[in-house]
């Protein structure tokens, strides 16, 4: 039975491989449009409203662009999906969350599917396949 097991957890730690490296794609644009704009970054901030404007811009652009590579990685796996889900959390409030649901109306779909994702990510951790698994040898990924 254990061998099942086993055998069974390779096909998961795949897909949770390439989850990671779906999502950090999936931040790659918004992170770099926000670093080569930041400061238009922080006046649109400003303008719908998010309190701290200027520091919260940077702030967002620094996590989603750690995050990258972080998820890419599979290093710190669990911390920085947690903050990401934050970020996906203020999307949904200060962003989508107006338009509603559909993504065809830049409601906020797509910004859940990253929070539950990101959430598999903190329950579940990043998979074998990281450094997370070769570095923090805690059994989980076994």
């Amino acid at each position: 039975m254990a061998e099942i097991r086993v055998l069974f957890s390779y096909p998961r730690n795949i897909v949770l491989l390439l989850t990671r490296l779906a999502i950090a794609y999936g931040f790659s644009l918004p992170a770099l449009m926000k670093i080569e704009n930041i400061d238009s970054t922080a006046k649109w901030f400003r303008s719908i409203s998010i309190p701290f404007p200027d520091f919260t811009a940077y702030l967002v652009t620094g996590i989603e662009t750690l995050g990258i590579v972080l998820l890419v990685l599979g290093l710190f796996t669990r911390y920085i999906s947690l903050l990401l889900g934050f970020i996906m959390i203020g999307a949904i409030l200060f962003v989508h969350g107006s338009n509603g649901y559909s993504i065809t109306a830049n409601g906020m779909e797509i910004p859940i599917y990253y929070l539950l994702f990101l959430m598999i990510f903190v329950s579940y951790g990043p998979g074998k396949f990281s450094l997370d698994s070769l570095f923090f040898k805690d059994g989980i990924y076994e």
